[in-house]
Order: C-alpha cells, then structure tokens, then sequence
C-alpha cells in the first residue's frame, strides 16, 4: 500500500494539477480583464430571431472572470419558439438576484471573452422541450439570494446541467470546464447523467465518476474534469477542455436537425 500511494499522487499531479498549472502560466500573459470596460456585446452568432422561425435551445460558454478563467466557463441556456421575434436568455450568476432572464444579448460576451456554442437543437425537437426548460427553470431550487456558491456548486453551471437534466432528449453535454456541473441540485449522489445517456457517481460535486454515450467518461477531482469523449473521440483536459477533430461534439445540432425535418 505504501507504494500505490505515490502513485496515485502522481497521477493527480500529472493529470489533473499539471494542466491547470499550464494554463495558469498561459493565462498570467493575458491582458487583465474589467468589468466594467469589457466587452458584454452580442458576438453575432446567432441570426437575428425574427429571420429564423424554427423553434431553437441553444447553450452557450465563455471562459468565467479573473482567475477563474484559468480552469472554468460561464454557462447559459438560450431558447426560441418557432415564429418568435427574440431570443430569451436564462442564467445564473453570483452578483445581484441569482437567476437572470435577458441580464445581455443571447450571444453575448462574457467579460469579453467570446462564448461558443455546447448545443444547439432546432425544429419539432427544441418546440417540444421549450415548456420543459422553462418548467424547470421555475423549478430551479437555488435561485434565491444567498444560494449561489462557486465551488462545487451550486453556480451557473449547476443551474445549465440541472435544467438539461429535465429535458435528457436533448442529448447535449456539459462541457468539462464547466465547473459546478457535477453538483446534484436534488442532492442525490447518484443517478442518470444530464443527457439520461450514463449514470454518474458525484460526492456533491467535489469527487466523481461519469460514464455515459453522450458525456464519454469523466473522472472528477475537486471539480476538475478529466476524461475521453468516445462518441466524437476527443481528450477532456482540466482547465484546457476538450480537444479533439470538432472542438464543439455538435451532437445535439445533428440530432435536432434531424427530428425537425
């Protein structure tokens, strides 16, 4: 036993502490981002609403503030009912009232940096899961003042993997950066993974194993997330996410494409 130890210390050196420590010397290059001088602009990836009437769920990231940004992301939920004028945005964030409807443009930045797309489901799809996104959204059990925590959760990211949660016919996975997504609103330390794909073992957030066809596998480690992405072969690298051939894993665009012909 005295040798697995060092081992196993070892490993988490190497897997989980090495990459965020890269990432924190990449990171001390960066022009220092505020606030209040940053950029919070639509970045012109979606189209005008108007000029698009298919129903649309869309989940956004963008690298979080300050040192944050090293290892972790800002999640949000954006959704469009066929034939509606304007997006609604939904997030959580740890200023102000927690839960936000509309608090910046759908396709904002986020301190300036530039969100990407995690999913992105249109047609007969996204029209059906809509009134459950929003169900749960009402339902979100952390949206009271005093209820937001960075670490493990719960954050905005517990709040974007609780809701997708409600709606697993999405299929859409966090992304590994999304720190606090492990965090299990209801409490349960067990259970089916947001996608309903896997099952997942999380001790609130903190430590935790993920298996499923849509996440791959995931090994948490005080809320960093190592793993492999077996549906579109990728590596999930603490602080640096995931790299692979598609940078995004689409998944849930092709899927929603398909079932709104």
């Amino acid at each position: 036993m005295r040798k697995v130890w060092p081992r196993i210390r070892l490993t988490l050196v190497i897997v989980f502490l090495a990459p965020v420590a890269a990432k924190a010397l990449l990171w001390s290059f960066e022009e220092p981002r505020n606030w209040r001088t940053a950029r919070w602009s639509s970045a012109g990836i979606l189209p005008e609403a108007a000029s698009d009437p298919e129903a649309r769920v869309v989940v956004f990231a963008a690298r979080t503030g300050g040192w944050r940004s090293i290892f972790a992301v800002h999640t949000w939920i954006v959704v469009k009912p066929a034939g509606a004028e304007e997006y609604t945005r939904y997030e959580v964030t740890g200023f102000g009232s927690p839960l936000r409807v509309n608090g910046g443009a759908a396709d904002g930045f986020w301190i300036g940096y530039r969100p990407e797309i995690v999913g992105d489901v249109r047609g007969a799809l996204a029209a059906v899961t809509i009134p459950k996104i929003e169900a749960a959204i009402r339902a979100y059990p952390y949206a009271e003042y005093g209820s937001y925590r960075i670490w493990p959760g719960p954050n905005s990211n517990t709040f974007v993997a609780t809701v997708l949660r409600a709606v697993p016919e999405l299929e859409i996975a966090m992304p590994p950066e999304a720190i606090g997504k492990d965090f299990r609103a209801d409490g349960s330390l067990f259970g089916a993974t947001a996608s309903g794909t896997g099952v997942e073992l999380s001790l609130y957030g903190m430590l935790g194993i993920k298996v499923g066809r849509v996440e791959g596998v995931e090994l948490n480690f005080l809320s960093l997330v190592a793993g492999l992405d077996t549906q579109h072969p990728a590596v999930k690298i603490p602080a640096f996410g995931r790299i692979g051939i598609d940078p995004l894993a689409p998944t849930a665009i092709a899927k929603g494409k398909a079932e709104g012909k």
